[in-house]
């Protein structure tokens, strides 16, 4: 049922036949029976040995795991413990991420409160929450967590933070009557408090409603069970080059044998070549240069503030094309800041940014100037700071504003008056200053039912101690009849206004008559229609402390001064991050628990709106799934959301073909942050529900870190689509040589050692050095990849079928001259030798080539990577003490090349080299051409 907040409490109290005295001991123990206990129940979650074989459960793991098994079969021991230190890293680490994932319900049931207090059989006491039934009566007050959920019977200035629920930042005052409005989203149900939300202040005392899984938190922990765990789209795409690499190895092995047997080759050597070759095929370095790849992706994003929970998450923030994002302190600061005092037909916007001389010396010279001129705003300053309970936690130093370490001011309270004290401080107003002569006297304090406080203050006889813009908007509102004691007014615009019978200006109190109300409350509109929390301050004066301290009779005849427009800013920096991620094809999106307005305004401030539309949660839940899929490829704001609308727009986007990120904090983000493709946590507001929900943790909270990361992401997938080109194209032409040479009358130019030797020296070193290749110029400057793109595009798939081709060429060519020369078939012949060292430096000219995949190396730089420099060297040094050195050549079947042929081989395998050179600056030609005619 989720109507009780439109339910008067006695009709509450009616339909869950209790009373104020609580529940009878007769009535609790039928009810348990009935609703069960109140805790979060969880389904039956994957064991740690699924969990293990799932790690096993990939294509490319089988065929490792094969790979290995041959290696054994053909004595090639430290090929195959290397690849089973692959498979067992791999395994140790998918499962060690997997599992930790699963923690998320136990992070939603330590949020059940251990004990609260209640009302049975007439009598206040202590019992374990999980006790708690439907109808039992409820005691609550500041610092207590609410235990389930509840309808209000009474409050007593009764304030709690709902942000883990509803994403909202503000502290919600609850009421006790009814508002009737069935589809009411949860942050508006203003008589009802929710399990696992905290009381901030006051007290009060309600009915429980629901309780356990029934309750709203009870539901997000039913979502975030039901919803699988996505595949990321690098998972998705090396499954099936897993699937492709395996059949395609299966087919090498036939074909090499089937040829080896036709040409009368020695059945066992034949099947040894054509097992290697089969191992060859499979680049057994892949998983190793991914995990290295996506670890240092890892480490460079932790240095620029985002954790990464699970290495593939690395990787699925390059392919992202949508970001959703959530507003509070994300897209904002996460602090109310004043932004504008107004009076009549004068608007001042107050700078944001001053600097620490300005703050020293009490405000800039413009806002000197305008305090001075405006004595309404100077009073509204004072109004704000002196009707107000929170503190200013900088301290004064001789008279500065600014504290001890150089530091602006701040304060601690509520985010709304915080903000009216730090605004008032960096104008020479501070608050501790201000109360040695407006000593508090009285006050009549704020509550839900009139949305206004007032505060008596002492007013000091002499004005001479007093900065001077005070001290003539003073003796100005003195106008109106001084006395000893100053009541100080704020609230809400609607509530302030009509306790007010005249209003200050510049020249003194004149009458608010009705020509006034109206020119202040379009102000209010404008205000309010421009994403602001509008406040009213106003003033009156006393001859004595009134003896009748009730609002009623002090909350009258005041005199109206100026309203405040109160808004969270967004970050600075925020501003250029969506910009970047326009220029990277990807589309920022706004969903939060906030006003429509306010979201809106927000959204505009940092380029994410574009329509002047936003959507709420009430118009997501009514539209069909078609219709929700139409409107999130419109609209880029949705406000006024609950949990199960964030779960739905996501849903919707991915089922329109979008790589999505989601951010979020609260116990309500959880269900769509594991439903999205990558989840992104706060990691300083969050809560542990949201961060074990996701995948990835923003150590400051700032929507630019993502944009950062997803850069990070694309250079790591590069650098692995980088390795994919390198060692398939070696391949391609090991295999082309392999394939060939019996066409061209020759034996098998390469013996199954020299295989392998090239397979895990040539291509594992340099390969492992493209993980730390840096990032390409136009990393942020091109659309993301299609989710459903291969991971061998048509454009790879010509760059390993060329090259490798003509690697094969160069080497068999070589070879083959050799060969013509002086027909052998013996393995140690320099024909053998020659074909084996050509195809090896042609595999390190294509290293460096393919650094980048549109820079020359020049440009690049030779350097730029020194770990691929590093490797390229070593496997050089390797490859010729295997030509030279006595005890290789034996092992290897090689001859000692003289320096002619060793020139020779250096020399023709740099045609690879300088192909790929060629074909680069074709490429940057056509694009430059292009662009020129585009410009024209």
């Amino acid at each position: 049922m989720n109507v009780w907040h439109q339910l008067e409490p006695a009709e509450t109290l009616q339909r869950l036949e209790s009373g104020r005295d609580g529940l009878s001991t007769g009535q609790v123990d039928p009810r348990r029976e009935t609703h069960g206990r109140n805790e979060l129940i969880e389904r039956e979650r994957r064991g740690p040995w699924t969990i293990l074989w799932e790690q096993l459960w990939e294509p490319m793991i089988w065929l490792l795991i094969v790979a290995a098994c041959v290696s054994i079969l053909i004595h090639e021991y430290l090929d195959s413990i290397a690849i089973g230190a692959i498979v067992l890293l791999n395994t140790i680490l998918g499962f060690v991420q997997d599992y930790r994932a699963e923690k998320a319900m136990a992070a939603l049931r330590e949020l059940a409160v251990p004990e609260v207090k209640v009302r049975r059989n007439g009598a206040e006491t202590t019992i374990s929450a999980v006790q708690l039934v439907p109808g039992d009566i409820v005691l609550i007050a500041a610092g207590n967590r609410v235990p389930a959920d509840c309808r209000m019977l009474e409050s007593f200035q009764l304030q709690v933070q709902e942000a883990a629920l509803t994403g909202e930042s503000q502290a919600v005052t609850k009421r006790v009557d009814a508002i009737d409005d069935p589809d009411l989203p949860l942050g508006d149900r203003t008589n009802m408090i929710f399990m696992g939300t905290d009381v901030s202040s006051g007290r009060g005392e309600a009915i429980v409603t629901e309780i356990g899984m029934r309750t709203e938190l009870g539901k997000i922990a039913d979502m975030i069970q039901g919803v699988d765990s996505q595949q990321t789209p690098l998972q998705r795409r090396l499954l099936k080059m897993g699937l492709y690499l395996a059949a395609a190895a299966l087919a090498i092995v036939a074909i090499v044998f089937v040829l080896g047997i036709l040409r009368g080759q020695d059945t066992s050597l034949m099947l040894m070549t054509a097992l290697s070759m089969a191992v060859a095929a499979v680049p057994e370095g892949l998983p190793a240069v991914a995990t290295i790849a996506l670890a240092l992706g890892a480490k460079r994003m932790l240095r620029r503030k985002a954790l990464i929970r699970r290495l593939p998450a690395v990787e699925t923030l390059g392919s992202v094309t949508v970001i959703c994002s959530d507003k509070t302190g994300t897209l904002t600061e996460n602090r109310m800041t004043l932004s504008v005092l107004r009076h009549g037909d004068f608007r001042w916007d107050l700078p944001q940014q001053l600097s620490q001389a300005q703050v020293v010396s009490g405000g800039d010279e413009e806002s000197t100037k305008v305090l001075e001129q405006q004595p309404p705003l100077t009073m509204a300053l004072l109004a704000g700071t002196l009707c107000n309970d929170a503190q200013l936690i900088s301290e004064n130093v001789d008279g500065k504003n600014v504290d001890s370490q150089g530091e602006p001011f701040a304060a601690e309270g509520d985010p709304t008056e915080a903000a009216l004290v730090v605004a008032a401080a960096q104008f020479g107003l501070t608050k501790p200053d201000l109360e040695k002569y407006f000593v508090r006297a009285g006050e009549v304090p704020f509550d839900a039912e009139r949305k206004r406080m007032t505060t008596i203050h002492k007013v000091p006889a002499s004005n001479d101690l007093l900065d001077p813009a005070l001290a003539a908007a003073i003796d100005l509102a003195g106008q109106s009849g001084r006395g000893t004691y100053l009541a100080l007014l704020k609230g809400a615009m609607d509530s302030v206004l009509p306790v007010c019978d005249n209003t200050m200006d510049s020249d003194g109190i004149h009458p608010l008559d009705d020509a006034r109300r109206s020119a202040i409350m379009n102000a209010n509109d404008e205000l309010a229609a421009d994403g602001k929390r509008v406040l009213g301050f106003a003033f009156r004066w006393f001859d004595a402390i009134p003896e009748d301290d009730s609002a009623e009779s002090v909350e009258q005849e005041f005199v109206f001064l100026a309203m405040a427009g109160l808004i969270d800013p967004p970050r600075p920096e925020v501003k250029e991050a969506v910009q970047r991620c326009r220029s990277a094809g990807i589309r920022p999106v706004m969903i939060t628990g906030d006003h429509p307005l306010t979201a809106q305004r927000i959204a505009s401030d940092v380029g994410i709106e574009h329509n002047h539309r936003a959507v709420t949660g009430r118009q997501v839940e009514e539209a069909s799934d078609e219709e929700l899929e139409q409107i999130v490829d419109e609209v880029s704001v949705f406000a006024r959301v609950a949990p199960e609308h964030k779960l739905r727009i996501v849903e919707a986007l991915q089922r329109r073909g979008h790589i999505v990120a989601m951010t979020g904090d609260g116990v309500n983000d959880a269900p769509a942050l594991k439903t999205a493709d990558i989840g992104v946590a706060m990691g300083i507001t969050g809560t542990d529900v949201s961060k074990d929900a996701s995948e990835t943790v923003l150590l400051d909270d700032n929507f630019a870190t993502i944009v950062n990361s997803v850069e990070e992401g694309r250079v790591i997938y590069d650098n692995i689509r980088k390795f994919l080109q390198y060692t398939m194209t070696s391949n391609t032409g090991e295999v082309w040589v392999m394939l060939a040479a019996p066409f061209l009358g020759l034996p098998l130019p390469l013996v199954p050692l020299q295989i392998l030797w090239i397979n895990l020296v040539t291509d594992g070193l340099p390969g492992l050095a493209m993980a730390v290749e840096p990032g390409e110029r136009n990393t942020m400057s091109r659309a993301p990849r299609d989710p459903d793109e291969p991971i061998f595009d048509a454009v790879m798939i010509r760059h390993i079928l060329g090259v490798g081709v003509l690697m094969g060429a160069v080497s068999l060519a070589a070879g083959y001259w050799y060969w013509y020369s002086q027909p052998t078939a013996q393995y140690d012949a320099a024909w053998g030798t020659i074909v084996f060292t050509v195809l090896t430096l042609s595999q390190m000219g294509h290293a460096m080539a393919v650094r980048s995949a549109n820079d020359s190396l020049f440009r690049i730089g030779l350097f730029s990577n020194l770990a691929m420099f590093g490797s390229v060297v070593l496997t050089l040094v390797l490859q010729l003490a295997v030509i030279y050195l006595p005890f290789f050549q034996q092992v290897f079947r090689t001859t000692a090349l003289s320096v002619t042929d060793l020139l020779i081989c250096v020399l023709l395998s740099s045609i690879v080299f300088w192909t790929v050179e060629a074909q680069k600056w074709y490429r940057r030609t056509k694009v430059a051409d292009r662009s020129a005619i585009k410009a024209s």
